[in-house]
């Protein structure tokens, strides 16, 4: 485990800060919880990521529209933040009757979402499942469908987070393989409407063996939003969702991830989701500089300016 300042360190000495120089693309760094630890709530997470230096956050849903659309944009306004995404306020894979409960206020979580400037929502796809995989694809379609009507009233994408490791589709009682591969879960929001689509998550990438080619060929309508983290070499079956390092830290292939998402055009929100690396007695503000650090670093190595 490293601190902010040996980190910075090691950086320069590995040549991060002697890059060539970077041209400027419409992406921004989101401060996402998982830099936190959730020591800060909104909106003072709002004003800790402007604070820090982040040009983003991720829209945390329900406190801010306890707050109201009015408050949430001047309050976006006055720090000078976008919002990278929000959670779908709405459980897809639940039983029938939570389902339709969540889907009956999603039109007003929608309007929200837009009004307030992030017209982006994500959800998790299951990896595998009890249910066998035609029967769950066709539930989730019919699901996702009705969704993806409601929040294209308002102008608000979908993005799908496939998840790549063994670790998610080795569970006894999940006998059933689902979607865990990118092309796959690109194909499926595809199937769903032209407001569907992916997070694409350099952790999940990488594990689920995408390359940088099918970046380019889901092409920027079909991305989202972006999570961010690096990942130690491991043996598949080693792998834990929870042990992941910071951007710079692994073997990902993050310039060339970075690379691409210039290549499709892609400028949107880049959340780093460092889950489990972050010290648990680090400060809220000391989690929130370490991700934007590295962050930053491995960008200007691929030549990404913001």
């Amino acid at each position: 485990m490293i601190n902010r300042r040996e980190f910075v360190k090691s950086a320069a000495i590995a040549g991060l800060a002697s890059v060539a120089p970077a041209a400027t693309t419409g992406m921004f760094l989101a401060l996402n919880s998982a830099l936190t630890g959730n020591k800060v709530q909104w909106p003072d997470s709002a004003r800790l990521a402007a604070r820090v230096g982040y040009g983003g956050i991720d829209l945390n849903l329900n406190p801010a529209m306890k707050e109201g659309i009015d408050e949430t944009k001047a309050l976006l306004a006055g720090l000078k933040l976008r919002t990278s995404f929000c959670s779908l306020p709405t459980n897809v894979t639940g039983a029938d009757d939570v389902f339709r409960r969540g889907l009956a206020t999603l039109e007003d979580s929608a309007k929200f979402v837009s009004e307030v400037g992030c017209g982006r929502m994500m959800m998790v796809l299951p990896a595998a499942s009890a249910t066998p995989a035609e029967e769950l694809r066709k539930t989730l379609k019919e699901r996702l469908s009705m969704v993806a009507e409601v929040l294209a009233r308002q102008n608000v994408r979908l993005g799908l987070e496939f998840l790549g490791p063994l670790q998610f589709r080795s569970r006894p009682q999940q006998p059933n393989v689902f979607i865990w591969k990118m092309n796959d879960a690109v194909d499926f929001a595809k199937e769903i409407g032209p407001n569907i689509g992916i997070v694409l998550d350099a952790w999940h990438w990488h594990h689920s063996g995408a390359t940088t080619d099918d970046i380019i060929k889901a092409g920027k309508s079909r991305i989202v939003t972006i999570h961010l983290s690096d990942a130690a070499k491991q043996a598949p079956e080693d792998v834990k969702d929870n042990q992941r390092l910071l951007p710079g830290e692994g073997v990902i292939n993050l310039t060339g991830f970075f690379q691409a998402l210039k290549q499709i055009g892609y400028e949107d929100g880049i959340s780093p989701e460092v889950l489990g690396r972050i010290p648990a007695d680090m400060s809220a503000e000391d989690g929130a500089k370490l991700g934007l650090d590295a962050s930053l670093a491995v960008m200007r190595k691929a030549g990404i300016a913001i």
